[in-house]
């Protein structure tokens, strides 16, 4: 990292500051938490009750669609509530073709696994992939991979996280899926959501609050526009300047030879 790239100390706090705020944008904060849970909480809580796969999947999806229909209304953000939608519909989808109850979780599950390994994966080839998430949010795309050592660090780190504890909550899960009945299994899983979540992201903020701050990638290609925008009025002017002696100076020959 050059002079040039080195993030100043008033960056670094500024970072610290928006960090949190950063954190919970990219992850749907304590609303998108909650768009989260309560789909499958509605699911568990019917099955528990009268053991009716059909009753408590028509109820999980259509909770799921209206949290859609309400961020539409308020002209929220609808990116996490439509995936909670797509993960209720999957779930049910798979529930109702196997006829188990308990597939309404496993595609949930094996979503859980694979993000667990792309973490891990991703950060093994250099490229951790909370980086790729957290980058264009705080405007510093994938500088941080070449730029910003020390921040690519911090992702490293924080990828190595996500992986390890979502990969825990796989392990509690898959042989609860195996030996555990619907109603024990779906309540585990709920109990599990938020936690490991918060975990996550907390580790998160304490490994990029010590990192350098990031590097405005988006500020430094409006300041290059401007430069060049600059030195092109200032050739053109130059150019203007000697268009205009050149003109003096072809004025002044043709006075010289008219006297």
């Amino acid at each position: 990292m050059t002079s040039l790239d080195k993030p100043t100390e008033d960056a670094q706090q500024d970072s610290r500051a928006v960090t949190e705020a950063a954190l919970f944008e990219a992850f749907g904060g304590v609303r998108g938490m909650v768009e989260t849970v309560v789909p499958g909480l509605l699911f568990v809580t019917i099955f528990t009750i009268n053991k009716d796969l059909h009753w408590s999947a028509i109820a999980a999806i259509t909770v799921s669609l209206l949290l859609v229909v309400v961020r539409l209304v308020m002209r929220d953000t609808v990116k996490h509530a439509f995936s909670g939608v797509f993960g209720v519909a999957f779930g049910v989808v798979f529930a109702m073709m196997t006829g188990n109850a308990k597939d309404f979780y496993l595609p949930g599950m094996l979503y859980t696994l694979g993000l667990a390994l792309a973490y891990i994966i991703t950060t093994l080839a250099g490229v951790p992939l909370i980086g790729l998430i957290l980058g264009p949010v705080f405007k510093e795309n994938l500088s941080w991979r070449t730029r910003n050592p020390g921040r690519k660090k911090a992702y490293a780190k924080a990828s190595w996280a996500w992986g390890l504890i979502l990969l825990a909550k796989c392990a509690i899960l898959f042989p609860l899926y195996w030996w555990a009945n619907t109603a024990q299994l779906g309540w585990v899983l709920v109990a599990l959501k938020i936690p490991p979540f918060l975990l996550a992201v907390w580790l998160t903020w304490v490994f990029l609050a010590k990192a350098p701050a990031p590097i405005d990638v988006f500020a430094e290609m409006e300041a290059a526009e401007k430069a060049e925008e600059e030195r092109k009025a200032a050739l053109a002017e130059e150019r203007g300047e000697e268009r205009g002696e050149e003109r003096g100076e072809a004025t002044a020959g043709r006075h010289r030879r008219d006297a």
